[in-house]
């Protein structure tokens, strides 16, 4: 762990800024559309366009980093982020809000694309599980540290604009400098849809659903905290409640995942989940209660994410994981963008409880249609394939990594393995 992170630090510093940058504008867009009274409905139109940005960057990207390589690529879009995250201040208008969250969005997209492919180069078949754990503790820990960030000024002035905008600025520093020489860069074809829900049904309607859940979470927590009346201080504990937790737990669910039937502890933490979540709803709860069913929230949710991609892989051989992960990323990606709109549908209509039960909803449908499932296909090979941690923001470079990880674990497991039924 030390080797790796001695020959990563320098781009693990400048992702954690990129996090930081990037936890700062979700929390603090929420609060600001409050102050500005931009409606439920609109916030959650701003919110759900950045997850349009990042899928359409995900996507093309990958072909201007081929055109015109990583560094041109990767100053371009950082420029284009410190500017939007400037000009959010200057243009205080819910439309023009959605315009730069679908820039922004873009943008962050392609730039961890080309930071996670750099990373991913620097990893060897030995080190790359253990780079992706590193990676994903620093992605953690940068958006629980930017909630803290979140103190330091008036959301209603230009300050705590101007802070992300400098940090994601100065990311760039240690992550040119500290690399030589642009890797090679190639994306695996994707497997398709067809073939990949054929492979498993319930990990592409798993994908689907929690990219509702995490979008819900990463994009209207701040909205949901304005319209309960909660301080600055009182917001940014709750959502770094959500991120902890996805931080404490993804481990020993990881244990578990490699010790139990897979669509059991799928099954299992969706019903925790839809539990949990419904508390909110039907009770009125103390602000430490909610920071506590918000941390179990992210803390069901996150891990739920490697959980599904380690099950798909169980299916698969170990030649299509990597072309895999890119058709489940996608499809997490249409989930997570109907997720705000949803969200704030629902908050409109019920109540800012409309927040939890909406994440409750998605993760009870996950734990239904996981037990019909299980009376379709009775049969569930062993796992081959190991979990490997990370996180929903990741782009489809990390994903791709992590299956590769899955792969090598399938090989060592059983050179012989075949995919299952």
């Amino acid at each position: 762990m030390f080797l790796v992170l001695r020959n990563t630090w320098a781009l693990l510093l400048g992702l954690g800024l990129l996090m930081l940058g990037n936890g700062m504008q979700g929390t603090l867009l929420g609060i600001r559309g409050a102050l500005e009274e931009f409606t439920t409905t609109q916030m959650s139109i701003v919110m759900s366009c950045y997850f349009v940005g990042f899928l359409f960057g995900s996507r093309m990207a990958p072909d201007m980093i081929r055109r015109v390589g990583h560094v041109r690529v990767f100053a371009a879009l950082g420029s284009m982020i410190s500017a939007v995250l400037v000009l959010y201040a200057a243009a205080p208008d819910w439309m023009v809000w959605a315009a730069l969250r679908v820039i922004i969005g873009f943008s962050f997209s392609g730039v961890y694309i080309t930071a996670e492919s750099w990373l991913n180069n620097a990893s060897t078949n030995e080190t790359r599980g253990q780079a992706l754990s590193l990676y994903l503790i620093v992605q953690m820990i940068g958006i629980i540290a930017a909630q803290l960030l979140l103190n330091v000024g008036d959301p209603s002035g230009y300050i705590l604009f101007v802070i992300p905008s400098v940090l994601v600025s100065l990311a760039f520093t240690p992550i040119l400098l500290s690399v030589s020489q642009a890797p090679a860069f190639d994306t695996t074809k994707p497997l398709s849809f067809k073939r990949l829900f054929h492979a498993s049904p319930l990990g592409c309607v798993g994908m689907f659903l929690l990219g509702g859940v995490f979008s819900a979470q990463f994009g209207m927590a701040s909205v949901w905290g304005t319209q309960v009346g909660l301080s600055v201080a009182d917001l940014t504990i709750f959502v770094s409640g959500i991120y902890t937790g996805g931080l404490v737990l993804q481990y020993p669910i990881g244990w578990l995942s490699d010790r139990m039937d897979r669509r059991t502890l799928i099954l299992w933490l969706s019903v925790a989940g839809a539990l949990v979540l419904t508390l909110p709803v039907l009770t009125d709860l103390p602000f430490w209660g909610l920071v506590l069913i918000g941390a179990f929230g992210g803390g069901i949710s996150n891990p739920l994410y490697s959980l599904l991609l380690a099950y798909v892989n169980d299916y698969l051989d170990k030649t299509d994981m990597a072309a895999a992960s890119a058709g489940l990323l996608f499809i997490n990606g249409l989930g997570a963008i109907s997720g705000p709109i949803i969200t704030g549908w629902m908050m409109e209509t019920v109540g800012p409880s409309g927040f939890f039960l909406f994440m409750a909803i998605l993760f009870a449908v996950l734990a239904a249609y996981g037990g019909w499932r299980m009376t379709q296909r009775r049969i569930t090979p062993d796992a081959t394939s190991g979990y490997t941690a990370i996180s929903p923001t990741a782009s489809v470079v990390a994903v791709e990594a992590a299956a590769l990880v899955d792969a090598e674990d399938a090989r060592l497991n059983d050179p012989n393995a075949t995919p299952g039924e």
